[in-house]
């Protein structure tokens, strides 16, 4: 009875060991930097405040193609799915910046800003897949 409890013991902290690497998030640096400004500059066009996206259209888009040059993870299984999302942020960032550039109005930046926002979730969905 006592051996039998002991290898209970075993199994049980072995298994609690493993519960990290099972939620372990994979890292991809890119994908965090190019968030980062997509979140700074899409929930303040939310509020009407359109400054930000208009100041950092040009970091958005470095940020974009950053990431679309970078390595997918090999965790992720939808590898050329995720690529083609990429390859259109990029296009639609790039778009984005050269209609801030040329002076379009507010509600221009909004439809297209959020249009980007969805294709960052799609992604994000994917990786997730």
């Amino acid at each position: 009875m006592k051996q039998v409890k002991i290898k209970l013991v075993v199994i049980f902290l072995l298994l609690l060991s493993s519960i990290p690497f099972v939620f372990a998030k994979t890292d991809w640096k890119e994908k965090d930097q190019f968030h980062e400004v997509m979140s700074q500059t899409f929930h303040p066009v939310e509020e009407g405040n359109f400054k930000p996206i208009r100041a950092r259209s040009e970091e958005m888009l470095t940020k974009a193609l950053a990431w679309q040059k970078s390595s997918i993870p090999k965790e992720f299984k939808k590898q050329k799915d995720i690529q083609l999302q990429l390859d259109k942020l990029a296009m639609g960032v790039k778009s984005l910046r050269n209609k801030i550039q040329q002076g379009v109005n507010d509600d221009v930046i909004k439809v297209d800003l959020v249009a980007l926002h969805d294709v960052f979730h799609e992604i994000v969905g994917l990786c997730k897949e």
